[in-house]
């Protein structure tokens, strides 16, 4: 993979970027919990900055992907991500930290025009059998960075402070921008003049999704798979606290337990893309993570707990890699913006409506009753896939039998 110019320099571009993410992110979390006292208020915006650019820019930001050339986007919008940086680090020297809040909101927002643009290159620069390989790598970097990010983002504002923080977030996105550059020019089969207008392209986007059945299939079993991680994401703790004894402080173990787990299962998912259909990769997933969190939800026995943990976090980048190669496999190059804008807000959309509700279920029956909806929720989006399953099983058979 790494002899594949476009995927080497992507990568090395995404490792400086996710430094420059994960320092940010926790400088602000904690600045703004010191300056604030802690207000619940101000804590919750910080999430709402950072996810909400996904349901108001995803489809918008894949829609102009697919307009613009794509190593041009990644480019500007790691530019511009960090010349925002500086403008907060320069309001923030005058005494405005709301700006915080607003700079992260447009750092978020600019890499939903960035990240549909990565996957076009992909789709276009990556040979078809080696996509689940480069997406389990994508991964894999995800968990390194589920370990060490948040150590590190601590680490530096604990040790320097607010404005280090942020002076070093500037320089990683400013690298990675840098690096992003290198990349080969953009050819010219990539329409920058289009003739239709914006508000047409979305909509054509929408209707390639609705009219593609793998691409619907993959849409409900996002919506399954968000609505049913939303559920037990703001629970963690109580299964820390109640079932195991545990003070909250010790939930840090389980989610670096959990994050490990990811390396090694995105690590040895790439040893075995080839021989692994993505729907089949997606499905095990899928049913491993169910009967982990509904064994998660009834276990009182601290190593079983772990345990599952770990089982959970290696099957889980079943889930993400199988999606994307997916996605990547049924939609065609000239959509890939646009349909990864359309589809991804249906996971988070569905993961904020499970943790808006799950409190209330948890109050309404009990802790364990939720892992068992959310595990359930899990194994609806595995049977959701059976269609694509025997649809691509009978396409081979037709194949072999010509």
């Amino acid at each position: 993979m790494f002899t594949n110019r476009y995927v080497r320099t992507i990568i090395l571009s995404r490792v400086f970027l996710q430094l420059g993410v994960w320092i940010r992110n926790f400088a602000v979390l904690l600045y703004v919990t010191d300056i604030t006292n802690n207000d619940p208020t101000y804590v919750s915006l910080i999430s709402v900055v950072e996810f909400a650019p996904i349901f108001l820019f995803a489809i918008i930001g894949g829609t102009f992907a697919d307009r613009w050339k794509p190593k041009r986007t990644m480019v500007w919008s790691d530019f511009l991500s960090a010349i925002s940086v500086i403008a907060v680090l320069l309001a923030l020297v005058m005494g405005e930290w709301y700006a915080l809040l607003i700079g992260t909101l447009i750092s978020a927002s600019l890499s939903q025009f960035s990240q549909p643009s990565a996957m076009k290159l992909y789709k276009k620069h990556v040979a078809g059998d080696k996509l689940q390989s480069v997406m389990a790598l994508s991964q894999s970097l995800i968990g390194i960075f589920t370990i060490v990010g948040p150590i590190i983002g601590v680490f530096v504002f604990i040790q320097f402070g607010i404005q280090v923080s942020l002076l070093l977030t500037f320089l990683f996105f400013l690298t990675s921008a840098i690096i992003l550059s290198f990349l080969p020019r953009d050819t010219d089969d990539v329409k920058t003049d289009q003739a239709g207008s914006f508000m047409s392209e979305m909509k054509a986007g929408i209707s390639y999704v609705w009219s593609n059945r793998s691409l619907r299939t993959l849409g409900a079993t996002f919506a399954a798979s968000g609505l049913a991680a939303g559920m037990i994401q703001p629970l963690m703790i109580f299964i820390t606290i109640e079932n195991l004894g545990q003070d909250k402080a010790f939930m840090q173990w389980f989610l670096m337990t959990n994050g490990a787990a990811m390396l090694i299962g995105g690590a040895f998912i790439m040893t075995v893309a080839k021989k692994v259909k993505p729907q089949v990769l997606l499905a095990v997933g899928l049913l491993v993570s169910a009967i982990c969190t509904i064994a998660v939800g009834a276990s009182k026995i601290l190593v079983l707990s772990f345990a599952l943990q770990a089982l959970s976090g290696l099957f889980y980048p079943c889930v993400q890699v199988g999606i994307q190669t997916l996605l990547m496999k049924n939609t065609e190059a000239a959509y890939m913006g646009r349909v990864g804008g359309a589809i991804t807000p249906i996971f988070m959309g569905m993961m904020v409506v499970g943790m808006s509700i799950s409190g209330y279920l948890k109050d309404l029956s009990s802790l364990f009753a939720v892992y068992v909806l959310s595990g359930c929720l899990l194994i609806i989006g595995a049977w959701l896939l059976v269609p694509i399953m025997k649809e691509k099983q009978e396409k081979q058979t037709r194949a072999q039998s010509l």
